[in-house]
């Protein structure tokens, strides 16, 4: 009796292992139309609200255009060495697209498919004809297309004066090593040479050192901060918003993201809409087989200010007035309050 027990649970546990592999051997072997590799550049709330858009926008045109997309997604976490090793595992996937989200991650796609074409389309690149990824933004040419997240620069100025006209010192706090930050930060300082305004430049490439230059700023004594697109000071804004908190410094930034981290105001695109967009190139790519060089590089209207209201009170301002104040400067004035996350404030 013992033994027949015995051979029962021998035997059941022969069918569960048969059916399991049956099942993985099924899930291996599951046929793709297409294979497309996801790359982030670092984890903060602007570029994963970009990573969430062009997964969900993957996966409608999927229903809508009969097709399977495997989508792989990996993030180097500001590593070059890592995003090195993130593209060539792409390659050896044999995917059919890569999706390079901000600038470092896009020039590396680029320059690992001069040879193979395999086809590339970046997301939130501030300045791509700049950085030579593209040859014009109408006709990029080669294997790649994109989408921008171009700011105007002297947009956030003449906001920083409509709330203040008397200022006189500005910080400029951004990483000497983010491509998109190069032409912003030049484009403010020739808005403030020509205003007659003095600024003063600090740099950081951690979150340690942002954190100290936000410290030198303030001793500075200057009485509004600017910074652009720039990822490294994104991480950092966590750790810095109290400091420009406590000093009365308003921080002006170039997305919502930072607002909604703790800076004072983001000015800048719909980064949701922007992953959206961007979906639908890379689909446009595979399903209509277009040429990605062909393809024109979108923009978009970079005229909303978002207030993160916190702070707005904190320094001392009510968030009303700050909106009308900003309205005539913008296409539109939200409001936002202090979060790790977008998810957060759902």
């Amino acid at each position: 009796m013992k033994k027949l027990k015995i051979r029962r649970i021998t035997a059941l546990l022969t069918a569960i292992i048969l059916i399991t592999g049956l099942f993985a051997s099924c899930k291996d072997t599951e046929k793709y139309d297409y294979t497309i590799g996801i790359c982030n550049y670092v984890d903060d709330a602007s570029l994963n609200q970009i990573v969430d858009n062009i997964k969900a926008g993957v996966k409608e045109a999927e229903e809508k255009n009969g097709v399977k997309i495997n989508v792989l997604y990996d993030n180097c976490n500001g590593d070059s060495g890592l995003l090195s090793q993130i593209i060539t595992n792409f390659i050896a996937d044999k995917v059919d697209l890569m999706v390079g989200v901000a600038t470092p991650v896009a020039i590396a796609m680029q320059t690992a498919t001069e040879e193979n074409k395999i086809p590339v389309v970046f997301a939130a690149v501030s300045d791509p004809v700049g950085v030579k990824l593209v040859s014009s933004l109408e006709k990029p040419g080669s294997n790649i297309t994109g989408t921008s997240d171009y700011l105007d620069t002297n947009a956030v100025m003449n906001l920083i004066f409509a709330l203040k006209p008397d200022t006189k010192k500005i910080g400029l706090l951004y990483d000497v090593g983010q491509d998109s930050s190069a032409a912003p930060i030049a484009a403010a300082k020739d808005y403030l040479d020509k205003k007659g305004v003095a600024y003063i430049e600090r740099t950081g490439t951690t979150v340690d050192e942002v954190s100290l230059a936000a410290d030198a700023l303030i001793k500075d004594g200057v009485e509004a901060v600017f910074t652009p697109t720039d990822n490294t000071i994104m991480k950092s804004e966590l750790a810095i918003y109290e400091k420009f908190e406590a000093a009365k410094i308003p921080h002006f930034t170039g997305a919502d993201s930072f607002a909604l981290n703790g800076a004072f105001l983001g000015y800048g695109v719909d980064y949701a809409n922007l992953g959206r967009k961007t979906a639908e190139m890379i689909i446009e790519i595979l399903v209509d087989k277009k040429n990605p060089g062909d393809m024109p590089v979108l923009t978009f209207d970079n005229g909303t200010a978002t207030v993160n209201t916190d702070v707005s009170e904190k320094l001392g301002y009510d968030f009303e007035s700050v909106k009308a104040t900003l309205a005539p400067y913008c296409t539109k004035v939200e409001s936002i309050v202090t979060a790790e996350s977008f998810d957060d404030i759902k």
